[in-house]
């Protein structure tokens, strides 16, 4: 495109006329500046000026919108017989531009996951401390006992709080629970038949891929994922509405995964869309920001699609929103198929499971060291405790040759000086045969996921109560 100094356009070749979108005769009786977006013309006045003082070549400035486009511009000066005129190169940078802001919002993403998973297993180690004491007191009290149901209501509040630090540790990275190859189907029809048994005035309708792919996943928090979706529809549709339910297979290339730095390959779509108010622009690029809400105070945390996010992200997956104010709001999930089987689910026993081994338990926290051998014994066991990794290992290495060697450790997987992984590594090598359950204020995935698959032998969530210990401990204890 070439321009005059007094801001003439008087050539644009078919490039440059299809990047601007208007035709070739009107863009040439248009003024140069006025082709771009208002916001950003001063900055093109500013070039022209800059060039017409000092006649050099000014490289690619920082983008310039464009017709709903980014573009940059390359500018060099043209000497003609009467006057001076330059030419500009139109560069669409509009992919980049999207593809960095994308980059960006995944760095942000992760960085607050570090934050919140920090957060959460800080919290998890305090509410270990309520629910182990609780769950101690209610064996001992009748519960025709005014004081059972207050110490059922204890419980019952803590699990709220362990549910918020799920939400939490959802979002952060690495924050996938028990992961199994299962059918997103199954999982789709029971959370929304659950969803709507409580909400009649939302009509579903589901149209699900028969030969839907394996997906491996935490049933849980996929389903937690769900549920907060179908919970945003509602909350978008007051009067009353539709809610749309679609699975489908899907192969995903290069071009569509990279902005979110994943593999391409089948994946399993899941399509949630709703005929409520939408959302503005500016309310969709900040939706899944962890404690962003447009409810009115006191009325949400802003946790529910920051969870979602999170949950998808730290399954290999894509969660995307298209809305439009009036029009209602589609999300899209996508996750990677596998070639596994389905696992069939397996029920704990509701009975406490006692025993009459040696466990040596392990943790930098007193609150978890107090209650967690408190109940240990409650269920018959012997207990040894050590509060940091090398006390241990003195302690394996001291009753090693003696009939008081530990049959179990229970080991925390955050430690100061030398972490859970180093520990279980170094009790292998003592003892190759020791049984470990490793336990965590964070989530089973991570690192947590890593020493399981250096052959540890389980792994328990914090916060738990005696029944949760009692059936984790004898799962290890017997097996083979």
């Amino acid at each position: 495109m070439e321009v005059t100094f007094n801001d003439k356009i008087v050539y644009a070749n078919p490039v440059a006329i299809s990047m601007a979108s208007v035709p070739e005769e009107e863009l040439l009786a248009s003024q140069f500046t006025e082709i771009f977006h208002k916001g950003h013309r001063n900055k093109v006045k500013d070039l022209i000026k800059a060039i017409a003082e000092i006649p050099e070549p000014i490289p690619d400035e920082s983008p310039i919108r464009l017709n709903g486009k980014y573009v940059s511009l390359s500018i060099l000066p043209v000497r003609n017989k009467a006057a001076y005129s330059f030419i500009v190169i139109l560069n669409d940078v509009t992919q980049k531009i999207q593809m960095e802001a994308r980059l960006h919002e995944v760095h942000k993403m992760e960085a607050l996951g570090t934050l919140a998973g920090g957060i959460a297993h800080d919290f998890n180690n305090l509410l270990m401390g309520i629910l182990g004491n609780a769950s101690l007191l209610l064996l001992d009290e009748d519960n025709e006992n005014p004081r059972y149901e207050r110490l059922k209501s204890i419980e019952k509040y803590v699990r709220s709080g362990s549910d918020l630090t799920r939400q939490l540790l959802g979002f952060a990275r690495g924050g996938k629970y028990h992961v199994k190859p299962s059918n997103i189907n199954d999982l789709v029809k029971k959370s929304s038949d659950m969803f709507g048994r409580t909400k009649k005035e939302i009509t579903i309708y589901s149209n699900y891929q028969e030969d839907i792919r394996i997906v491996e996943m935490d049933a849980g928090q996929i389903e937690q994922t769900l549920l907060n979706l179908y919970v945003n529809a509602w909350q978008a549709m007051p009067g009353g509405g539709e809610l749309y339910l679609e699975t489908k297979n899907v192969a995903l290339d290069e071009r569509r995964v990279q902005p979110y730095g994943l593999k391409p390959g089948n994946y399993v779509k899941l399509s949630v869309t709703d005929t409520g108010v939408g959302m503005d622009e500016e309310t969709r690029k900040r939706i899944f920001d962890p404690f962003f809400t447009t409810k009115e105070m006191g009325r949400g945390t802003g946790l529910g699609l920051a969870s979602a996010y999170g949950i998808i992200r730290n399954h290999g997956g894509i969660l995307r929103v298209s809305s439009e104010k009036g029009k209602g709001s589609t999300f899209e999930i996508y996750l990677p198929a596998c070639e596994k089987k389905v696992q069939k689910e397996t029920r704990l026993e509701e009975e406490l499971s006692e025993g009459t081994e040696t466990i040596l338990l392990v943790d930098d926290e007193e609150i978890t060291i107090e209650v967690g051998k408190q109940m240990l014994e409650r269920l018959g066991y012997r207990v040894l405790v050590a509060r940091s990794g090398r006390e241990a290992l003195e302690a394996i290495r001291k009753t090693r040759s003696s009939s008081g060697s530990p049959d179990l450790v229970i080991l925390d997987m955050i430690m100061p000086g030398m972490c859970g992984g180093e520990t279980y590594d170094r009790i292998k090598a003592i003892d190759p045969d020791m049984k470990v359950l490793l336990s965590s204020g964070y989530s089973i995935n991570g690192q947590a996921r890593e020493i399981l698959e250096r052959g540890c032998n389980g792994f328990i969530q914090k916060p738990f109560d005696i029944k949760q210990l009692s059936q984790r401990t004898r799962e290890v204890l017997e097996k083979k």
